[in-house]
């Protein structure tokens, strides 16, 4: 507790530049386990995308969804998927035919007693779902470039190329998250990640636009190097950040723990957690990726680099001019 008062006070400066062999290192083990799991696992895309036929009613019978897909399996069913919401139960299986979903419609209506018409069935082809990735990707490449040229217009090419890195880190992990636990992916999950590259850009753009202002002041006198000034400046945009975060996830939270598992919100949690796990990993890549990156990429410049060499040939200036990925080996150097 006493940590977090003095961290929400601003009394704890955090050195996020110069711990950039970390947050590099913890990045690229969470990118290499994602893209194992999509590779390995791949992706549970839903009925949406690959077809099939779903079945959905409501009965006042306590069912277990293991008592469900064994009804729906002793109709000769193979690919069963259950799901339920309060009363309401959702059953995915594979393509069937006409003949074959009537019958499985019958079972159900006899089974869990539920009268036949209100057996909703639904068959669902694939084309539809390649429809929506289709128009999916269109739209993060129109985003991405959007992204580019705004940031390169209202700060500088640099740290475009820091936000859209930390971006494409962030849906890669959450990409991964989903190969790993097998979350079905749905047309919510698209919302989803494109809601997560909304999120991430606004927390980068907040802490690009404090570090823009700090180290616009930055001359051939000044006292900090630029990776100095940048650290400064993320320390300053910190509590803003993390509170940001916590007021965003705490209701996506609740929806994805407590809604799913308590109240059986199922059609929200694909939702849920592609947000859920976007916003934790926007808020970092913002602090971790994005910002040493960017501090990586100015450093060489040949500006801040005489002012690193200065200062680190000044005494008692060695321990600040450590301050980043380039400015603690000129300072070496």
């Amino acid at each position: 507790m006493g940590l977090a008062r003095r961290l929400y006070r601003g009394e704890i400066d955090v050195d996020f530049v110069g711990k950039w062999r970390l947050w590099y290192s913890l990045s690229g083990a969470l990118l290499l386990v994602s893209i194992i799991g999509l590779l390995l696992n791949g992706l549970n895309l839903g009925v949406e995308f690959r077809g099939g036929t779903v079945f959905s009613f409501k009965t006042s019978q306590t069912l277990t969804v293991e008592q469900v897909r064994e009804d729906i399996q002793d109709e000769g069913v193979h690919q069963v998927i259950v799901q339920s919401a309060g009363d309401g139960w959702r059953v995915t299986t594979e393509t069937l035919e006409e003949g074959h979903r009537a019958e499985v419609q019958s079972a159900i209506a006899k089974d869990f007693n539920v009268p036949a018409g209100d057996v909703s069935v639904q068959a669902i082809g694939a084309t539809w779902g390649g429809e929506v990735s289709q128009k999916a990707w269109i739209g993060l490449g129109v985003f991405m470039l959007a992204i580019i040229l705004y940031l390169s217009m209202a700060f500088e090419p640099k740290m475009a190329l820091g936000a859209i890195v930390a971006l494409v880190h962030d849906l890669v992990i959450t990409a991964g998250i989903y190969a790993w636990s097998g979350f079905e992916v749905t047309p919510a999950t698209l919302l989803g990640f494109l809601t997560i590259l909304g999120y991430s850009l606004y927390d980068a753009v907040v802490v690009f636009d404090m570090i823009k202002e700090v180290t616009a002041k930055l001359g051939h006198t000044s006292k900090m190097t630029y990776s100095m000034a940048a650290n400064n400046a993320l320390n300053h945009t910190l509590i803003r950040s993390l509170n940001t975060s916590l007021v965003a996830i705490l209701p996506v939270a609740a929806i994805l723990f407590i809604g799913t598992t308590l109240l059986g919100a199922g059609t929200l949690k694909d939702l849920s957690l592609a947000l859920f796990v976007g916003m934790v990993v926007g808020t970092y890549s913002s602090l971790c990726v994005a910002t040493p990156l960017l501090v990586t990429l100015k450093e060489r410049e040949p500006k801040y680099q005489a002012i690193a060499k200065r200062l680190a040939s000044t005494k008692g200036s060695g321990k600040g001019a450590k301050g980043g990925p380039r400015g603690a080996a000129v300072a070496k150097g």
